[in-house]
């Protein structure tokens, strides 16, 4: 270990240290932080700011520098960029202090919702108060030291706030752990004071080492591998439900093993799509208020239901409807114990690949019935000629969504990257997408963020350059947050951004009527002159302009034709800018049915006859609501 001391400001330490971060599991090395998105102002830019300026005229590419518009919007690139690493590598986010820093709570949000690591740096206020109140600073009448950063505390899964040099070094390293640890990883702050940020301190040279951190593949427990195999062995319909953590853990193959031996049907969660491939004899496709009839049928009868890294939200269990057998067993493999103790389960508390490897080394020679392998692939057989229909809807004069989708899907290569996030594209994409690759299906659905598309599919792009990446957006949500297409061009990385133009927020508008309450407030439309509401015609509103004067190429697509000449034309693009295909369509055309329920409540009482009848249709599906106990 190296000796002596270097004398740096707090914000030089801080980026020195960075870089000589680095994840290592399986033997398989790679940076920890792979760069630092930023917006500067007065509470960052005389520490990181000028830290990350002598780094870039060092060395440019040891932590690469990167100009973001917004700071959500840089948050979401940098879980979108995590995601696609399975949480081995990140980057960080610095701020300024006051709004600067708090526009990245709702970044910080996704980021722990979907357990997946984000290093924020927001700027705070003066540690040493002499200045109070300073520019942006709130102050609490009762507390002097609360301040607006506090905000980020429930939504990171490790918050500090450096107050003095000295408690860098311990903050760092829990960082760094928490970054690193599949069961406890999320949004990790800290909130540097501006003006610690530019103070010097002596720091040991060890603390600037090439460091490794391991990320383990936790075992799991002898007796609740027992307990599991016990369960499986007396099961006659058991249903794998896939979720995201076995994907992170790189347990695809393990799993596709594991139920070509056993027989056992699997469905997916919207981050476990693409557990298995669309075609594969064993899968079922999404399960819950999103998912396909397929799975969703499974379920209902499933006497035991196999768990792999999902959380159990309540798309994914039909707001707890969908396992509907009378005694249903669970057994949950998790990294996390919060998740794997879910449904009253038997908790098998490890890492995905070893837990099915020690669970397929347990059940050899065991399989589930020929009849019930045959009915799940017969299920999904008809599923996917229902999706082909779907598909080739040809519905005129505007296409319906679904066509839109597959479009895309029939252009894309398997390696290819489909990015989502918001409105009812996500519910489409979920049922209808046929995944071809682990890694080829990214729909942020945990938090479900309006604005998310664009800016996670830079952070995919960034992630995995050798890809395609193509987002789905919806007018809605591009209103919400497009300006990371500057950052692409100003990157020069090709994003191909699909914009469905339906006038309004559909995915709610389609939720609304539902309710009874008719799709109030969903449509983007005049104020009728004579009825003083929100119903005349559609606004004037040209999105495909507002692309274009931020810098993208934008081809207007008029019918579905149009649209797959548009999207194969950018597929073999060589240009370094993102391509974006504005298409309308039909709002009112949706995809088929997923034969499952959500719960979202309907008013008990209304004058509007609507809205009753939804409430009786509403206490109907409660009664299906269950505790698994």
């Amino acid at each position: 270990m190296t000796t002596g001391r270097i004398r740096l400001t707090v914000g030089q330490a801080i980026v020195r240290f960075l870089p000589a971060q680095w994840s290592e599991r399986d033997g398989l090395e790679q940076r920890l932080i792979g760069g630092v998105f930023g917006i500067f102002g007065h509470g960052n830019v005389a520490g990181i700011g000028e830290a990350l300026r002598e780094a870039e005229l060092a060395d440019p590419r040891a932590l690469p520098y990167r100009l973001a518009r917004n700071e959500q919007a840089m948050v979401h690139a940098a879980v979108g960029f995590a995601r696609m690493r399975d949480r081995l590598s990140t980057l960080a986010c610095t701020t300024s202090v006051g709004p600067g820093a708090t526009n990245m709570v709702t970044g910080a949000a996704v980021a722990t919702v979907n357990r997946l690591p984000v290093l924020l740096l927001p700027g705070d206020v003066f540690a040493t108060r002499v200045a109070d109140p300073v520019l942006q600073q709130l102050e609490h009448p009762l507390a002097g030291d609360v301040f607006v950063n506090d905000a980020f505390r429930p939504v990171s899964r490790y918050f500090d706030r450096i107050s003095r040099p000295e408690q860098l070094p311990s903050a760092l390293m829990a960082a760094m752990r928490v970054l690193t640890d599949p069961a406890e990883t999320g949004a990790v702050t800290l909130a540097l004071p501006q003006d610690v940020q530019a103070e010097a301190w002596e720091w040991p040279l060890a603390l600037f080492e090439r460091r490794l951190w391991h990320v383990a593949r936790s075992v799991p427990e002898p007796a609740a591998l027992v307990r599991a195999l016990d369960l499986l062995r007396s099961a006659r319909r058991p249903l794998i439900v896939s979720g995201g953590g076995t994907i992170y853990s790189g347990a695809t193959e393990a799993l596709r093993a594991f139920v070509e031996s056993s027989g056992i049907p699997v469905s997916e969660t919207q981050a476990g799509k693409g557990s298995l491939p669309y075609d594969h004899p064993s899968s079922v496709g999404a399960i819950g208020a999103t998912g396909t009839p397929a799975a969703n049928a499974l379920a209902r009868d499933a006497d035991l239901v196999i768990g792999i890294g999902t959380r159990y939200s309540d798309f994914t269990t039909a707001s707890r409807t969908i396992f509907a057998a009378e005694g249903v067993r669970f057994v949950n493999i998790n990294v996390a114990s919060i998740d794997a103790a879910k449904q009253a389960g038997v908790a098998v508390v490890a890492d995905a690949r070893v837990a099915l490897e020690a669970l397929g080394a347990g059940l050899a020679g065991w399989s589930v019935e020929p009849g019930y392998r045959d009915e799940a692939r017969r299920r999904s057989e008809a599923w996917d000629q229902a999706v082909e229909g779907a598909y080739t809807l040809g519905h005129r004069p505007l296409p319906a969504q679904s066509e839109v989708v597959g479009a895309v899907n029939s252009v894309s290569g398997p390696r290819d990257v489909v990015v989502c996030a918001a409105g009812s594209m996500p519910g489409d994409l979920h049922k209808l997408w046929r995944t071809r690759d682990p890694k080829g299906y990214h729909v942020e659905y945990g938090y479900s963020t309006m604005g998310y598309e664009i800016a996670g599919g830079l952070g995919v792009k960034l992630a995995a350059p050798e890809r395609d990446v193509f987002v789905m957006v919806g007018d809605g949500s591009y209103l919400m947050m497009a300006q990371e297409l500057v950052t692409a061009v100003q990157e020069r990385l090709k994003l191909i951004v699909v914009l469905v133009q339906n006038h309004g927020f559909q995915s709610i508008g389609a939720l609304s009527e539902s309710l009874g309450t008719q799709r109030f407030g969903t449509a983007y439309r005049y104020r009728g002159e004579d009825s003083g509401r929100l119903d005349g015609d559609h606004l004037p509103v040209d999105l495909a302009a507002n692309a274009a004067s931020l810098g993208a190429r934008v081809v207007r697509a008029d019918s579905i034709e149009e649209l797959r000449a548009a999207l194969e034309a950018a597929k073999t693009s060589s240009e370094q800018r993102p391509i974006l295909i504005h298409i309308e369509t039909d709002p009112l055309v949706a995809a088929p049915d997923s034969e499952a329920w959500w719960d979202v409540p309907v008013a008990e009482v209304s004058e509007s006859e609507s809205v009753r009848e939804a409430r009786e249709r509403y206490e109907v599906a409660k009664r299906a609501q269950r505790h698994y106990l």
